[in-house]
This record gives structure tokens, C-alpha cells and sequence, in this order.
């Protein structure tokens, strides 16, 4: 449904299809001649980064689907035998298992773009919502995934994060009994995770595909969060971006494969090459190494919230930390709304710009936090990291709304551009 007039290609086989679909033209439209800001940075790479790793998970989940065990009795034995029969099995095995950590990796560093830059504020702010919605659609893909080679940290991880549930009034039992498939985990659990895992990739796909839109209706921030100006201010997407977005894929790519082929197991746990035991509980029991800031949120409420001195609970130390899970993700979901000052760059906000570099320096401690047991120094260091993450969005960002001091904008992207440009000797 390209608008406009239709562009005439010379190759005749595509002119043929474009004239009676013209999906060329629409292609060229959104990523040939598609006005972008001329002063990008590298970060604006990690969105396409993670699309790559997007089809990367896709493509060797669907082989891997193809000689996976969906039952209790063989799932481990399957991925051992994909490991060490299945021809390059033992290669789409790590690209799919390390795939995730550096989806995540990019994902993050997404995030923190977009957050540095105010790529969330108007008129991006469903944008950043669909984005968010993806994050969550991701954590969601790679707890299942997690728990489908049925080791032991795939057993007992299925077994505490889907108990969390049961925290929830009224409804919990009848939640975790759903997931189950029954009345603890077992075959028919393994069978649905295995289920949504293959499908939530899919819907991912979806969300992606308006995120995009939405992007592309409302146009891309850029590293001054200034809106564009004029012509002068733009550079098509392709070829310039498609060349930059090249080369940061490849030297992502370094990264990624050198750990696949030279350290694989590296953001594993060992555990995990156990096969699954009711009977055996593991000393400690962690998530993926992506999910142990919310990990650590999650154990930092060990109090009941009621009426001091008295026997009167409203929220339980375990419902608690689920309700504090969920809402530090929240926290980003709302965030558009909470930060409501006109400056978007980080660049020009000096406050808000030391706070966010504080609030990525709590989010690492919270996930060392995460990785230890939950006892002595840990506990009392996870709730005061918790305190300063929600403190970050109820009362730093709140305050700068009113208060903060800002330095003075450039008039124009391309001034300055070539204001930023070294001169030639005359």
C-alpha cells in the first residue's frame, strides 16, 4: 500500500512485480530514500543489531525444534545427543544459547539509548511502549527456553519463578496450576513452555513490525533531541545508515561468535549440565545472568507491609516482591509519563545525565546482587539498590521536571554538525 507515485525499476522481473505489488517502492520508501537525522552515532546501531539477533534466535530455534525431545524422559538426553550427533548441532546449540545473552546485550544497550537521548518523550512515547512490550515478550521467551533443557537450574528455576504466581490473591493456585499443566512441574509444563517458546518469537516478530511503524511515522531522535528542521538536516537511510548499521552488525558479530566458538559456556551455569532432580535441590538457585537485577528486586522485600505493631498484613513479603518485580518494569513502561521535561538529550541535562549513569551503576550492582546467595551482606545492599532504582523514577526525575538546569540547545542539527566539523588549514 505504497502511497504516492510508484518508482520504475530497470531490472524487468522487479519492475514486473513491483507494477502489480509495489513492495519495492514501499521498501525504498521506508529504507532507501527514508529521511534520517545526520548525526547518528553508533548507538543507533543496536536496533538494528538486535533485529539480526532477532532472526539469528529464530532461525536456529526452528532447527533446533527439529530434533528436540518434548518429554521429561528425554528432553536432556535430546540436547545431548543434538550436542553430539546432530551434524553442527553442537554449533546451532551455542548460537542459540549464547544468541539470547547478546539479543539481551543489545537490547539493553538499546534501552539505555533511548533513555540517555529521551527517544521516549513526545510524540515517540508508543514507540517506546511497543518497545518495552518486546523487552517483555523477550524475558518472557527466555525464561521457557531456559527451562527446556531440563537441567537442573531448567527444573528448579521453572519451579520458583512459576510459584511466584501463587502470591497473587484469589487467582495465584489457579495461575501456577495453568502453567503447570497439573499439580507440579512436569511433562505437560515442559510441553506448553516448549509450545510458547516456539510461538513467542513469532509475536515478537509482530511487535517489532509496528514498533518500526511507529517509528517510522513519527521519525527517528537523534543524539541532540532536537526535532529536524528541513532537508538540510536529513541523509537518506541507504546508503549511509545501511553502511554504518554494517559495520557495527559485523563488529557485534565479532563479539558474539568468538564466545560461541571459544568460550560458550561462559554465561551459563555448570548446574545446568545436570540432568533435572525433584529429589536434589541446588545450593543456590539464579536465573540467567539477564535477569538478575529483577532477581534481586524480587528477594529485597523479606518484610510484610501492614500496620506497625499490630497483626494486620496488606501484602505479604513474597507478594511484595513479585509487586516489586513487576513494577520496576513498569517503571520503564510509564516512564514517557513521569519524565515530562521539554529537553530530551541527556547532552543538555547535567543532573538527569549523573543520575542515569547512577541508576546503570545500581542496575549492575543488582544483578552481582542477584548472582550471590540471599543472606548476610547481599540482602541489606538489595534493598537499598531497590530503594535507589525506584527512587530514580518517583523522586529524581519528578524533581528535574521542575528544577533542573539545562544548557542551550543547538538551532539546527546540520549547524551543528558542521559547527562539531575540524577545519582545514588554509
Amino acid at each position: 500500500m505504497a502511497s504516492g507515485p510508484r518508482q520504475k525499476f530497470d531490472n524487468p522481473v522487479i519492475e514486473w512485480v513491483d507494477s502489480r505489488l509495489p513492495i519495492f517502492t514501499l521498501m525504498n520508501k521506508e529504507y532507501g530514500v527514508f529521511p534520517t537525522p545526520r548525526n547518528f552515532n553508533y548507538f543507533w546501531n543496536f536496533g538494528a543489531i538486535a533485529m539480526v539477533m532477532l532472526v539469528t534466535m529464530i532461525v536456529t530455534g526452528i532447527t533446533l525444534a527439529m530434533h528436540y525431545n518434548t518429554s521429561t524422559a528425554g528432553a536432556f538426553d535430546s540436547v545431548e545427543r543434538i550436542m553430539r550427533d546432530v551434524n553442527s548441532g553442537w554449533l546451532i546449540r551455542y548460537l542459540h544459547m549464547n544468541g539470547a545473552s547478546f539479543f539481551f546485550i543489545a537490547v539493553y544497550i538499546h534501552i539505555f539509548r533511548g533513555m540517555y537521548y529521551g527517544s521516549y518523550k513526545k510524540p515517540r512515547e508508543l514507540l517506546w511502549m511497543l518497545g518495552v512490550l518486546i523487552f517483555l515478550l523477550m524475558m518472557a521467551t527466555a525464561f521457557m527456553g531456559y527451562v527446556l533443557p531440563w537441567g537442573q537450574m531448567s527444573f528448579w528455576g521453572a519451579t520458583v519463578i512459576t510459584n511466584l504466581f501463587s502470591a497473587i490473591p484469589l487467582v495465584g493456585d489457579s495461575i501456577v496450576t495453568f502453567l503447570w499443566g497439573g499439580f507440579s512441574v512436569d511433562n505437560p509444563t515442559l510441553t506448553r513452555f516448549f509450545a510458547l517458546h516456539y510461538l513467542l518469537p513469532f509475536v515478537i516478530v509482530g511487535v517489532v513490525f509496528l514498533h518500526v511503524w511507529a517509528l517510522h511515522v513519527t521519525g527517528s531522535n537523534n543524539p541532540l533531541g532536537i526535532d529536524v528542521k528541513g532537508p538540510q538536516d536529513t541523509l537518506p537511510f541507504h546508503p549511509y545508515y545501511t553502511m554504518k548499521d554494517m559495520f557495527g552488525i559485523l563488529v557485534f558479530l565479532i563479539v558474539y561468535v568468538a564466545f560461541v566458538f571459544f568460550m560458550p559456556n561462559a554465561l551459563g551455569h555448570p548446574d545446568n549440565y545436570i540432568p533435572a532432580n525433584p529429589m536434589v535441590t541446588p545450593a543456590h538457585i539464579v536465573p540467567e545472568w539477564y535477569f538478575l537485577p529483577f532477581y534481586a528486586i524480587l528477594r529485597a522485600i523479606t518484610f510484610d507491609i501492614g500496620i506497625p505493631f499490630t497483626d494486620i498484613v496488606f501484602i505479604e513479603a513474597k507478594l511484595g516482591g513479585v509487586l516489586a518485580m513487576f513494577g520496576s518494569i513498569a517503571m520503564l513502561f510509564i516512564l514517557p509519563f513521569l519524565d515530562t521535561h521539554p529537553i530530551r538529550s541527556a547532552t543538555f541535562r547535567p543532573w538527569y545525565r549523573i543520575a542515569l549513569f547512577g541508576f546503570v551503576v545500581v542496575f549492575l550492582i543488582l544483578g552481582v546482587c542477584g548472582s550471590k546467595p540471599a543472606e548476610g551482606f547481599w540482602v541489606p545492599l538489595s534493598q537499598l539498590c531497590t530503594l535507589l532504582y525506584f527512587a530514580f523514577f518517583v523522586v529524581a526525575i519528578p524533581f528535574f521536571n521542575k528544577k533542573e538546569p539545562v544548557a542551550e540547545l543547538p538551532p539546527s542539527i546540520h549547524q551543528a554538525v558542521l559547527t562539531s566539523q575540524p577545519v582545514a588549514a588554509e
